[in-house]
C-alpha cells in the first residue's frame, strides 16, 4: 500500500488538515527534556473567523490524555473512542498538553479509564486553578512564554518515571507505527504479553482498550489516505487493514469517522458536493 509522502505534517487525528489550517493556525512544541517520557508535545490553536461561517473539525482521537486550556472550559480529558468535532468560531486560541499514551498516568495514579466521559478539574492534579492558567496561557504572552509557564508548572508536579507507563508507550507506538499490527492477538504475540494482562495495562495506563486502539489507528490510516488520493479500492483497503469482512470495515469506518468510505471518497473530490463527515 502506498505511504504518505515522505516529510508530510503528520494528522495526529486531525481530519482533513490541509482545508482546516486555512481556518486556524497550528504550531506543536516540544516540552523540555525532563517532561519527555510523559509529554508527547504542546500544542497551540489560534484563529480569527470574525464574521464568517464556523468551520467544524472534525477529529479522530488519540489514546492519548490531553490538557486543554480554553476559556472557561480547562480540564484533563481522556481519550475516547469515537470521532468528535470541535466547532472553530469567532476568534479565539486554545492551548493544549498532549501526554504520551500512559504518561498521564504517573501524575494520576488511578486507572485512566476513569476519566472517560468525565473530564478533570486541573487542579485535582496540579497547584493552580482554571483561571489562573487561563489568564497565563490564552494571554498576550508569546508561544515562548507560553511554553515555558507550562513546562515550570509541570516539572514542578514531576512524578517518578514509571517502568510500566514507558511499556505501554512502547506498544502504542508500535501499534501506530506498524500497520501490520491488525488485531489483539498480534500485538500479544509481540510483546509476549497475555491478552488479558494487556487489557488491564490499557485499562490503567491508556484508558482504552488495545482493540480500540488499533480501530482508531487504522480508520485513521483509511481517512488520510482517501484523503491523500493514495488508495481507492475499498475492497483491498479493508483487507490490509485486516478486515475479513468488507461491510464490518464499512460498519466501522462510518462510526469512527461519521460517513461510509464511499462517501468520504466523494467528499474529497474538488468538484463534488460536500457532504459526509462534513455535513
Amino acid at each position: 500500500m502506498k505511504q504518505a509522502e515522505q516529510g508530510a505534517r503528520p494528522s495526529m487525528g486531525l481530519l482533513n488538515l490541509n482545508e482546516g489550517e486555512h481556518k486556524y493556525q497550528l504550531t506543536r512544541h516540544a516540552p523540555s527534556e525532563v517532561l519527555r517520557p510523559f509529554v508527547k508535545h504542546y500544542w497551540i490553536v489560534s484563529w480569527d473567523l470574525t464574521g464568517i461561517e464556523a468551520y467544524p473539525q472534525h477529529v479522530v482521537p488519540n489514546p492519548c490524555v490531553n490538557l486543554v486550556v480554553e476559556r472557561n472550559n480547562t480540564f484533563f480529558f481522556g481519550p475516547s473512542g469515537r470521532k468528535f468535532t470541535y466547532f472553530v468560531r469567532g476568534k479565539g486560541c486554545v492551548f493544549g498538553v498532549k501526554f504520551k499514551p500512559g504518561g498521564f498516568y504517573p501524575f494520576l495514579r488511578v486507572p485512566v479509564s476513569s476519566l472517560y466521559g468525565q473530564p478533570m478539574n486541573v487542579s485535582s492534579i496540579l497547584d493552580v486553578t482554571a483561571s489562573a492558567m487561563e489568564d497565563q496561557l490564552l494571554g498576550d504572552g508569546d508561544d515562548a512564554y507560553k511554553i515555558n509557564y507550562i513546562d515550570q508548572l509541570l516539572c514542578a508536579h514531576l512524578p517518578v518515571e514509571d517502568t510500566q507507563a514507558t511499556l505501554v508507550s512502547s506498544i502504542v507506538q508500535q501499534i501506530e507505527q506498524n500497520r501490520e499490527m491488525l488485531r489483539v492477538d498480534d500485538l500479544s504475540s509481540y510483546w509476549n504479553i497475555h491478552k488479558r494482562k494487556l487489557q488491564r495495562l490499557f485499562n490503567q495506563y491508556v484508558g482504552i482498550g488495545p482493540k480500540t486502539v488499533i480501530k482508531l489507528y487504522r480508520l485513521q490510516n483509511a481517512a488520510e489516505w482517501m484523503e491523500q488520493g493514495l488508495h481507492c479500492d475499498l475492497v483491498k483497503m479493508s483487507q490490509d487493514l485486516g478486515y475479513h469482512d468488507q461491510s464490518h470495515f464499512i460498519r466501522d469506518f462510518k462510526s469512527i469517522i461519521g460517513s461510509t468510505p464511499e462517501e468520504y471518497i466523494h467528499a474529497k473530490q474538488p468538484n463534488s458536493e460536500r457532504r459526509g463527515p462534513m455535513n
